[in-house]
């Protein structure tokens, strides 16, 4: 199966992070840093993950009630769930490997 990262598209997101881990990025396309982490995710992260966790995109400004329920102030904002619940979030720019180690602890 080839590895993908999904784009939230506003519906059923309790469903989508309800099971395995979930590495949620809240992000815009007007934010540079946002783009950055976004090719970093693709690029280092997806296929390190092995089927392990998936990882999900957040565009705020089409999701602003998402955005505001996990009290995302500043993006990037990554939230990483396991089984529907938050076991960590990031803010900022953040390395890949700092990443992977998050994921592989859930």
């Amino acid at each position: 199966m080839e590895e993908k990262i999904l784009n939230y598209g506003g519906d059923g997101f309790e469903k989508l992070v309800a099971e395995g881990v979930t590495l949620v990025d809240f992000w815009a396309p007007w934010c540079g840093p946002c783009r950055q982490q976004g090719a970093l995710l693709e690029s280092s992260v997806l296929p390190e993950l092995a089927g392990a966790a998936k990882i999900l995109k957040v565009n705020v400004d089409e999701n602003p009630d998402l955005a505001a329920q996990f009290e995302v102030q500043s993006i990037p904002a990554l939230v990483l769930f396991k089984d529907g619940q938050q076991v960590n979030e990031f803010i900022g720019l953040t390395a890949p490997a700092e990443l992977l180690d998050a994921i592989r602890n859930a």
